[in-house]
C-alpha cells in the first residue's frame, strides 16, 4: 500500500512528493521511496500516530 508523502530530495534540492511505504527503525516511524526526478532515496520521519 503505497502512498505519497512530501519530503527533501538532497540531491536535487528540493521538496517533491514521493511515493512511499512506512516503515519502523529503533521506534521512529518513517517513509521510505525514491525521488521521482532522479531516482534518489528519499526519507521522511513521521510523527507518532
Amino acid at each position: 500500500m503505497a502512498e505519497t508523502y512530501n519530503g527533501y530530495c538532497v540531491k536535487c534540492r528540493e521538496k517533491r512528493d514521493f511515493p512511499g511505504e512506512v516503515s519502523e527503525t529503533n521506534g521512529r516511524r518513517m517513509a521510505k521511496g525514491t525521488c521521482p526526478v532522479c531516482g534518489t532515496k528519499m526519507t521522511r520521519i513521521l510523527g507518532k500516530a
